[in-house]
């Protein structure tokens, strides 16, 4: 009865002890770029993160709007990746 005791004790003192836990920060709103005419995926991509080979940044747009090809169109509404 007493190690029940002091179990119950010790468990409630690490409950009291423990820190918090955070909420995960909401989410917020991907990126968007709009097309301007001339725009090409590499020149949007290239504006959008001009440290990173536009390559892997065409890749990503593509797979977050999920565009078959290459062409995109002037006013058209691009997710961008997050960086």
């Amino acid at each position: 009865m007493l190690v029940a005791l002091f179990l119950a004790m010790v468990g409630g003192v690490a409950a009291l002890l423990s820190p918090a836990s955070q909420a995960a920060d909401p989410a917020s709103p991907p990126a968007v770029a709009v097309v301007q005419p001339g725009d090409t995926l590499w020149s949007v991509a290239a504006r959008h993160r001009p440290s990173v080979v536009p390559f892997a940044v065409i890749d990503e747009i593509r797979r977050l709007n999920h565009l078959d090809g290459y062409t995109v169109y002037a006013g058209q509404e691009l997710i961008l990746p997050s960086d």
